[in-house]
């Protein structure tokens, strides 16, 4: 029994030590793998054969101990070795090893979580995290705004070069210096348009160049003066005549017809009714008094003879022949008006000219025409002078009448010179009129200045530097309020503000004034004057052809006022970049403090209505040592209605590092301001912590997800399942999971790897122990062998 016994003794012993080289064995093998822990074959005795339980000591023995033969050994715990292993440096970004205690998560084929400590992880073909061996890492992912969402694990995922992100400006910082020893701004620029007329009125008819002509006096040659019986006259009495039209036009006078003696008789005058024509239908008979040299009106006849019986009393009061204009070159106008408002059509075109000589002192004009629109009801006349030939003075106005008319003019220079001039421009231009009725004239020449509608576009400029363009419709009901709103709005001037913490000086927008005009006063300070080229304006007509609207505006005031400008650029939340400028002029002194108004303009305002770029104003006032003390309002706010970025943006303006010190002149530059436009993600960093933080080319850095470690409570209790993953056992305790540093878990070194905590001198050692222990098993079954075969050999 005892020999037997001792076989199965020594095999015990055998296995044992082929437990301890298969240990040593794959240790040695996986001395090179990332992340392994090496294992350790623990032995225990087996069964024990007692033979006596030994006695105690008595008062006449001194006791026995127990007599137990072993029977041999088994593998009592194959326990890994979880000490930290050697940390190298790795050249990849992805490699991850733990300083400390902890297993990375990741995520089995079946869902299921497995636990490892080799940290070699590189992406898939959708960006995910994964070992070497295709397990998905696990740990907590971010939402749309790049926010962690800690709410349960899910594989990591790095987008390179397909993540995008947008920072939006928050914050914009000013430097520079602005002086307290300038001019306060008191003066504002004022420009203003040439004078535009309402083109929605009647217009004169224009006359043919037939319609014009010299009058000369009457050939009276062949008239004859008679006495005729007892009459009322006696004396010396010399007589003119003048022929009337049916419109009751006279030509000049003519020559005098004789002088008769006369003694208490009548006169009889003939041969006049031969000059009569169609033209002419009647003529007026002039005479003087008894001996005198005045021409007083006698009668008007048709008829071939005429009667004078009229005594010098009756005529004394009457009108003599009719005047003659002078001498020269004469040119006219004739417009329509309204008795009642005294409103007045533009002119037609230029009568004439006509030149009168010594035998012509009268200028008869055919084919005028009344108005036929209700919105006049009579004719104007004007005629330049003949020592002036731009000057147009009032001839005569004629009323009543409808069709067409003549009229004969004999009016001197004298007569006329202080009459009211010819205003060429016609009804000024109303708030409400509309653009495709604005007329601008060029010299003689009246255009429709808007021309069939289309859009306007508009490129302004301040302080010197242009704006961007705008763009309004024009179709039939846009009217010139609305040009005046928009060109206000497109150049950014903020009218008076009633706030009382920054209130705007009054004064500054547009207008239209009593003669027509559009008229724009900007915002106090030289950098805010305003400035409007002659190509300024263009319109896009509804055919598709671009035609350049004569629009000329001059400066009637220029600005005063030390001022500074900057411009710069700022992102929304789509990381679209608009365009900001910001200017500031001084504003008022005190013998304590400074203060400066800033205006800030942005073409990429998008608001409601309307293209105003004006997007925020306020103060800064200096102390007494050039610093900021205070701001009234710092808020820039830009409407971004018509895009799917968040509206409005607004950011604030930091002045806290500007100068209130006195310097040659003031300067204003943004030096910073934290928003970038649209980036993709192009490198990351992972922190000790586990945060996985991605680096965007636009300079931006977001959250891209974290990394989330477990540790247990017995990690030799795991169950290594292979692929360098364990999962949990029955003896591991549950995983406590956190992030790396926190609750006892081990940090994370980026670009790293744990190598193999194998120990190759001591598995060696380990190796030769557990070679001997199985060559002296042997030995001792050979000799358990050998003692059988003497005892075998007995019965021979």
């Amino acid at each position: 029994m005892g020999l037997a016994s001792a076989l199965s003794t020594s095999l015990t012993g055998l296995t044992a030590a082929e437990t301890t080289i298969d240990v040593v064995g794959n240790n040695v093998a996986n001395s090179n793998t990332i992340g392994f822990k090496a294992s350790e074959a623990v032995f225990a005795t087996q069964f024990l054969q007692t033979q006596s339980l030994g006695s105690s000591p008595t008062a006449t023995t001194g006791g026995n101990n127990p007599r137990q033969i072993g029977l041999g050994t088994r593998v009592a715990e194959i326990s890994p070795d979880f000490t930290q292993g050697t940390i190298e440096i790795s050249s990849n970004p992805l490699d991850l090893a733990i300083q400390g205690e902890g297993f990375f998560i990741v995520q089995g084929q079946q869902n299921e979580q497995f636990y490892t400590r080799n940290g070699q992880f590189s992406t898939n073909a959708e960006n995910q995290l994964t070992t070497i061996t295709g397990n998905r890492v696990l740990g907590f992912g971010v939402d749309e705004n790049f926010q962690i969402q800690p709410t349960e694990l899910q594989p990591i995922t790095i987008p390179l070069g397909a993540a995008a992100v947008a920072q939006a400006t928050q914050n914009v910082e000013f430097e520079g210096t602005l002086t307290p020893t300038g001019e306060i701004g008191t003066t504002p620029s004022i420009i203003q348009s040439v004078q535009l007329s309402d083109g929605q009125f009647e217009i004169p008819t224009n006359l043919a160049s037939g319609d014009i002509l010299a009058i000369t006096p009457p050939d009276v040659s062949s008239a004859n003066l008679a006495l005729n019986g007892a009459g009322v006259l006696t004396g010396d009495y010399t007589y003119q005549v003048t022929l009337v039209d049916v419109d009751g036009n006279e030509t000049p006078a003519s020559i005098d017809i004789g002088t008769l003696t006369t003694s208490a008789n009548q006169v009889d005058l003939t041969g006049v009714d031969g000059l009569l024509d169609a033209t002419f239908t009647s003529y007026n008979v002039y005479r003087t008094e008894a001996g005198g040299s005045q021409f007083f009106l006698v009668g008007n006849s048709t008829a071939a003879t005429f009667t004078d019986n009229t005594p010098d009393a009756a005529i004394t009061g009457n009108p003599g022949p009719p005047g003659a204009v002078p001498q020269g070159n004469f040119t006219y106008y004739y417009t329509l008006f309204n008795t009642a408002t005294n409103l007045e059509s533009r002119p037609s075109e230029l009568i004439g000219p006509i030149g009168i000589g010594a035998d012509g002192r009268r200028v008869r004009l055919d084919n005028l025409t009344f108005p036929s629109s209700g919105d006049f009801d009579g004719i104007r006349l004007y005629r330049n002078l003949a020592s002036d030939d731009d000057s147009f003075h009032r001839v005569a106005e004629l009323t009543g009448g409808t069709g067409t008319i003549s009229y004969i003019d004999g009016a001197t220079d004298a007569e006329i010179a202080t009459n009211e001039q010819l205003n060429f421009e016609g009804p000024a231009i109303g708030a409400s009129t509309l653009l495709l009725d604005v007329v601008r004239r060029d010299g003689t020449t009246y255009e429709n200045a808007f021309i069939d509608g289309g859009t306007l576009s508009f490129t302004g400029r301040k302080g010197g530097r242009s704006l961007a363009t705008q763009e309004l419709a024009i179709t039939s009901t846009t009217t010139v309020q609305d040009l005046v709103n928009f060109t206000e709005d497109a150049l950014g001037i903020q009218e008076a503000s009633t706030d009382a913490n920054f209130p705007i000086p009054p004064g500054a927008g547009g207008e239209i004034t009593s003669d027509g005009r559009i008229l724009f006063t900007a915002n106090r300070g030289t950098e805010n004057a305003l400035d409007i080229g002659l190509s300024a304006f263009e319109l896009t007509t509804t055919s598709g052809s671009v035609e350049s609207v004569s629009l000329p505006f001059s400066t009637v005031q220029e600005a005063n006022g030390e001022s500074a400008v900057t411009d710069f650029v700022v992102y929304d939340t789509l990381g679209i970049p608009l365009n900001v400028r910001v200017t500031v002029a001084l504003e008022s002194t005190t013998s304590a403090t400074t203060t400066y108004r800033w205006f800030a303009d942005s073409p990429d305002n998008d608001p409601v209505n309307g293209v105003d770029i004006s997007v925020g104003t306020g103060t800064i006032t200096f102390d007494g040592e050039g610093n900021v003390s205070s701001v009234s309002e710092a808020t820039v706010s830009i409407d971004r209605r018509n895009v799917s970025s968040a509206s409005p943006l607004e950011f604030e303006l930091d002045f806290s590092q500007l100068s209130g010190l006195a310097a040659d002149s003031s300067s204003l530059s943004a030096s910073r301001q934290d928003g970038s436009g649209a980036g993709t993600l192009s490198s990351f960093i992972v922190t000790e912590t586990g945060n996985i933080r991605g680096v965007f080319t636009n300079g931006v850095s977001r959250d891209l997800g974290q990394i989330r470690l477990v540790r247990f409570s017995n990690n030799a209790g795991l169950e290594q399942v292979g692929d360098n993953l364990f999962a949990a056992g029955v003896n591991s305790g549950l995983p406590v999971e956190g992030n790396p540093g926190e609750q006892g878990l081990g940090a994370i070194s980026a670009g790293a790897v744990e190598l193999s905590n194998t120990d190759i001198g001591q598995n060696l050692i380990d190796l030769i122990l557990a070679s001997t222990q199985y060559r002296g098993g042997t030995r001792v079954i050979t000799a358990v062998q050998q003692l059988m075969d003497e005892l075998l050999s007995l019965r021979q």
